[in-house]
């Protein structure tokens, strides 16, 4: 009997997501950022057994790392992080070593062990170098066995700085004149250095791509991220874990309860293939309220006596 999206829901409450990325990458503030915190996360081993942050920094200063290392912030313990970081410097044995630990965790039939999504980041204030070797090989060697990778393009607001240079070297134009063409220039900037197009021709090639920007502003947030990683789930199960898990993002939770619940049972409707009953109403609201864990649901059909 297939599992259906509320029972995966119920069974694993926790979303797994792999972050690649090579150091500076905007890595740490991004992940603060969809868990709605600027502490730092709690390491916990393979095994789930707390380790000293200090310990762990000391090993990465000496060239180690453990990728199976789970990250966890306190402000929201439903997502589990592991950091890739080791194998963008270009060592082998931790390059084979993210391999085999994609190739293990995207399929194994342990479903509390499996990564949901992968997020690449490369940062946009190197974008002359944005796809380096690491990137290459990648997006050439790893097969994530149908897990999602979305390319990350952090540091996004470094290209208008780069933008704004080259307008000031252009005589005659005003201040204004600069900061009115800056957005066109960056967009024409990112086209011209062919990223998406380079990643999109590799062989394991990203399923799309966000652009994130002033991520160490208070008031920004990962929406579009977030967004982004629910559609490239396609399936439902996996959608309403990662919804239901994230807490930041009021107006993701919305779209998903129309489009899954509400747009579903108006088409039945207008088809026919039900009666629009007490019952059939009941049923859209409890449907509709499994896409909001986190916000208490009344049905009018509880207070109505």
């Amino acid at each position: 009997m297939p599992v259906s999206a509320q029972e995966v829901r119920d069974r694993f409450t926790r979303f797994r997501i792999l972050v690649v990325g090579r150091a500076n990458s905007g890595k740490t503030t991004l992940l603060q950022k969809v868990c709605n915190t600027t502490e730092k996360p709690l390491i916990f081993d393979g095994k789930g057994k707390k380790i000293d942050a200090d310990i762990v920094k000391s090993s990465v200063d000496r060239g180690y790392h453990d990728i199976d290392n789970e990250l966890v912030f306190q402000s929201n313990p439903g997502f589990i992080f592991h950091d890739s970081c080791g194998f963008e410097a270009g060592g082998e044995d931790e390059f084979k070593k993210m391999k085999e630990f994609v190739s293990k965790r995207a399929s194994t039939r342990k479903l509390n062990e499996r990564i949901h999504a992968i997020w690449y980041c490369i940062p946009m204030d190197e974008y002359h170098r944005a796809i380096t070797t690491a990137e290459e090989r990648f997006f050439s060697e790893c097969d994530t066995n149908n897990v999602p990778v979305i390319a990350v393009f952090t540091k996004f607001d470094a290209l208008s700085a780069v933008a704004l240079g080259k307008l000031r070297r252009i005589p005659g134009l005003t201040r204004k004149d600069q900061f009115e063409r800056t957005p066109k220039l960056v967009e024409e900037i990112f086209a011209n250095a062919n990223i998406w197009g380079r990643l999109c021709g590799t062989r394991h090639p990203p399923k799309h791509y966000v652009r994130l920007a002033k991520m160490n502003i208070d008031n920004t947030d990962c929406g579009p991220l977030l967004e982004c990683t629910t559609g490239a789930l396609g399936d439902e199960a996996l959608q309403m874990l990662l919804i239901s898990t994230q807490q930041t993002n009021l107006e993701l939770c919305i779209t998903y309860a129309v489009k899954k619940e509400v747009m579903t049972f108006f088409k039945r409707a207008c088809q026919g293939s039900l009666q629009v009953l007490e019952d059939e109403c009941i049923l859209m609201q409890k449907g509709i309220a499994k896409w909001f864990p986190h916000t208490g649901v009344v049905s009018p059909a509880m207070v109505v006596q």
